[in-house]
């Protein structure tokens, strides 16, 4: 698996766990902790992965641009949560620092 698709997936699964925590109600309930306990192993597993090819402020960064973004977004579209100008203007920048970090990554 390459280094940026083990990157892209771990930052998915950054996503997940965050959205899992939501519903897990504090830890308490079975099935959402049990989830959001595996896609945390899996995405530190994956992050593993990547940081064998990749530089790692570059992953890094990557790696919790892609788990902020997303979760905003499920945020915003599944918890109507506020989707304001200066939000989504914050969004654009944590996007456009990561897609600079790929573009001037050395691998």
């Amino acid at each position: 698996m390459s280094g940026w698709l083990a990157l892209v997936a771990a930052g998915l699964l950054e996503i997940a766990w965050a959205f899992g925590l939501k519903y897990s109600d504090g830890l308490t309930r079975f099935w959402p902790t049990a989830a959001t306990v595996l896609a945390i192993a899996l995405s530190f597993a994956l992050m593993a992965v990547a940081l064998r090819s990749l530089p790692f402020g570059t992953a890094y960064v990557v790696w919790t641009g892609i788990g902020a973004v997303g979760s905003i977004l499920v945020g915003i579209l599944v918890f109507s949560e506020p989707a304001d100008p200066v939000r989504l203007l914050c969004l654009t920048l944590i996007v456009a620092g990561m897609v600079g970090l790929k573009l001037n990554s050395p691998v």
